[in-house]
């Protein structure tokens, strides 16, 4: 049986090694993450308020002493996926240590109230799905999560109160997160001047109490299904309505769709798109927040960041994210006459389109 490496240079197989450890071992960024929650070290480093030596840092958390000798591993690896900072020593602090460690921005993502706080959740509710991906690609099941369970994605979610539950407080976590960016002074021009609005599928309100906060003068609705607005509490100018985005949408001047239509095939999402244009009032517009693939804006980790949701869709909903043909095809299949990016912020676009 011939040699597949016989025809390498020395240089090619060490590189083709490096990959290949890599590779394998892919899966350590997961767990020295939940190793870190486990011993609540983004908690620690942001109730101290400055960077910890790490003898602090050591004598702060719930491990043995006969591993302390061991902790600057798991440090060192956290601060290479970016997780912590290695900061510099400073001078006047009493501690004899040169190792001082911070929080990156990253790891507030994961402290107890962050979005992406639920390790040991995600364990047994996300890799079940994951885990079916190459029996989906044999078989004819809409997405390898209904190969998993036996079940759509939103219709276990509606059924289990506790996968419910989780997924709407990351949601709103997010979307809270997003639109602290989006409405804030430099992009806040994009609400600027609507006179009302429907957020379509907008969930508990977290997007719509943001927008409606910092525009008194505009008149917020919130579209979602009956058991998810129940009960929940309007204001002056915000008002929750039980409806279903696939029937009918309330008119208003604008209708926005947050991280919406990803979670829908293109003859799903056509059909979303016809009921926003026939609830535009005025010469209003469809505002869409969601991710442009292939965007040339992008570095390499965020174009990475864009792979593996696309990747998410397609394990846990069958569906996709799109690039700029792949959206524009949908405005026209959906009978409107033009669109617009207008701005790219972080992974995700804001779209402006034009009946």
């Amino acid at each position: 049986m011939a040699d597949h490496n016989e025809n390498l240079t020395p240089s090619e197989l060490l590189q083709a090694e490096t990959q290949s450890w890599n590779q394998l071992y892919f899966f350590i960024e997961h767990v020295t993450l939940k190793c870190a929650l486990q011993l609540d070290i983004p908690d620690v480093i942001t109730k101290h308020g400055k960077p910890m030596t790490i003898s602090k840092f050591m004598a702060s958390l719930p491990i043995s002493p006969s591993k302390f000798s061991h902790f600057h591993r798991l440090t060192r690896i956290l601060v290479r996926y970016g997780l912590l900072i290695l900061q510099k020593y400073e001078e006047n602090d009493v501690d004899d240590d040169k190792r001082c460690y911070s929080l990156a921005p990253a790891d507030r993502y994961v402290v107890k109230d962050g979005p992406w706080n639920s390790m040991e959740y995600q364990d047994t509710f996300f890799y079940k799905a994951w885990n079916c991906l190459g029996d989906w690609f044999k078989n004819e099941d809409p997405s390898a999560f209904y190969t998993a369970y036996g079940d759509l994605f939103w219709s276990k979610l509606s059924r289990d109160p506790s996968s419910g539950n989780w997924f709407n407080e990351n949601m709103a976590r997010d979307s809270r997160s997003f639109m602290n960016v989006l409405i804030g002074n430099e992009f806040k021009d994009v609400f600027e001047g609507l006179t009302s609005l429907v957020d379509v599928g907008g969930g508990t309100g977290i997007v719509a109490m943001s927008i409606a906060k910092k525009f008194p003068d505009m008149k917020c609705i919130v579209l979602d299904l009956p058991p998810v607005v129940a009960n929940l509490q309007g204001s002056e100018n915000l008002e929750f309505v039980a409806g279903d985005m696939f029937q009918k949408i309330p008119s208003a001047n604008v209708v926005l769709l947050k991280s919406i239509l990803h979670d829908w095939n293109d003859e799903e999402c056509v059909k979303i798109l016809k009921n926003c244009k026939e609830a535009i009032t005025g010469s209003g517009k469809v505002i869409i927040i969601d991710m442009v693939m292939e965007n040339p804006e992008l570095d390499d980790k965020s174009v990475q960041a864009q792979l593996f949701i696309d990747m998410l869709m397609m394990v846990f909903l069958g569906s996709k994210e799109r690039n700029k043909e792949e959206w524009e095809k949908l405005f026209l299949d959906s009978g409107f006459t033009g669109y617009k990016i207008i701005l790219t912020i972080g992974l995700r676009s804001v779209i402006e389109l034009y009946p």
